[in-house]
């Protein structure tokens, strides 16, 4: 089972990305594990070879991207179960002065209103990280408030921002102490401490140190905003989000629920009805996503511009997890769709082998 899903990687490796981790989990229990590739490939962006390419393993941590978010909505919803935020509270109960329109379950749903992304690093070339993240609270409304929906990336730093307030501490203390120390995950968290095992992204001579990304957060906001934010900054290993997956799946089945309670994965997995997008919304996470759900319909997850994803499908019991650095040494690859369809085909494979009762 193993050697199918490795084939599968070895075929994308390095056309589609320098690195590849899989795994696959049938009803809890790892079913296959594969690792391609090299955790750093290239010195520049020309793709001249880097001198040392230390081999991709499934201890190797990765630069999880848009997967944040999934992270930030559990914060959200835990403290919702505690009364701390209302999801329908307007936002400018936290940040006065904010739109009153704006809410927690809209920026969750994408439907806020906001643009989808803000350069605040150019925009504020001098400025320290509170003041970046006091200018993109202050980001204005640009579209219709409650749909269609228009992902934003400022959406999701609002929320992590909400979170930090609501919660009384910082986000990555709040993804801790609600998330990863709960469900044991010790290489899961933000600015990673283990750049040895870091997977390697874009070259960026803007950044300070030679060659390319490496142990520091990818996207530009995330960046500029000291690395913490509600839409990106997070890094793990294959196994450790196999395990916050797996929570959800559990929670999801009303098996489990230490993260959230069934009741709040429930509504997390509800559509909540935003218009115009190509899939499902739930509350920050994706239902149906033709991008990385393959023939597993029906599932949920999410995607990482790094080239990352989760897909948790709780009727078949399945948690699919693909972690790669399809943006080394540059973005704009082509095939990491193919890839994810490929991963979640081998799943379902492996699915037919137990068939569902």
């Amino acid at each position: 089972m193993t050697d199918r899903l490795g084939a599968v990687l070895a075929g994308a490796v390095p056309r589609v990305c320098a690195a590849a981790v899989a795994l696959i989990a049938v009803d809890g229990s790892v079913a296959a594990a594969a690792a391609a590739g090299e955790l750093v490939r290239y010195a520049d962006a020309e793709g001249t070879l880097a001198p040392e390419r230390p081999p991709a393993g499934r201890d190797s941590i990765f630069d999880l991207a848009s997967i944040s978010k999934l992270f930030t909505t559990a914060v959200l919803l835990s403290l919702a179960e505690e009364g701390a935020i209302g999801l329908d509270e307007p936002v400018a109960a936290w940040i006065p002065g904010h739109d009153p329109r704006v809410t927690p379950r809209r920026l969750l749903t994408h439907t806020a209103g906001l643009p989808p992304t803000r350069r605040i690093d150019l925009e504020l070339p001098g400025a320290d990280a509170s003041e970046r993240m006091e200018a993109m609270l202050r980001t204005p409304i640009a579209h219709p408030v409650g749909g269609p929906y228009l992902y934003s990336d400022v959406g999701l730093v609002i929320a992590g921002r909400v979170a930090e307030l609501a919660g009384g501490a910082p986000l990555d203390a709040l993804v801790r102490a609600r998330v990863t120390d709960v469900l044991g995950l010790p290489d899961t968290g933000y600015r990673p401490t283990a750049p040895s095992r870091v997977a390697a992204t874009e070259w960026k001579p803007e950044r300070t140190g030679p060659g390319c990304v490496r142990g520091e957060v990818h996207d530009e906001t995330a960046y500029a905003l000291g690395g913490v934010a509600g839409h990106a900054g997070l890094f793990a290993t294959a196994g450790d989000l196999l395990a916050f997956g797996e929570a959800l799946r559990l929670a999801a089945i009303r098996q489990g629920g230490a993260v959230l309670r069934p009741g709040s994965v429930a509504e997390m997995l509800r559509d909540q009805g935003a218009e115009g997008a190509a899939f499902r919304h739930g509350l920050g996470v994706r239902i149906g996503d033709p991008a990385i759900v393959g023939p597993l319909t029906g599932a949920f997850g999410h995607s990482g511009f790094t080239g990352t994803s989760l897909v948790v499908d709780p009727a078949r019991g399945l948690t699919v997890v693909l972690l790669t650095n399809a943006v080394h040494p540059v973005r704009g690859r082509d095939g990491i769709r193919e890839l994810r369809h490929a991963v979640a085909g081998e799943a379902l494979r492996l699915r037919g082998l137990q068939p569902l009762t």
